[in-house]
């Protein structure tokens, strides 16, 4: 099976920009800048800084969840290494 041809300049630059755009997010819902919630616009400002961004970053890396949480996870030693050393 082929796999699809990639623009890997162009991958990694909309990678970068979701990321920029979900750590400018972020830090905007921290500093309360802008709120998570209004009135007028109910959760949009939420959604558009936090959870968009996190949909383009998922749909470019999609293996990027389970690669994250093996760098997470302990790593479990071996019964012979636990022996011996």
């Amino acid at each position: 099976m082929r796999q699809p041809n990639t623009d890997f300049p162009r991958h990694a630059r909309l990678l970068a920009a979701s990321l920029l755009w979900l750590l400018i997010g972020t830090l905007l819902l921290l500093s309360t800048l802008v709120p998570a919630h209004t009135a007028l616009f109910g959760w949009a400002p939420m959604f558009w800084l936090l959870w968009a961004p996190l949909a383009v970053i998922l749909t470019l890396e999609p293996t990027l969840p389970r690669q994250l949480l093996a760098l997470c996870r302990p790593r479990r030693r071996s019964a012979r290494h636990l022996i011996w050393h």
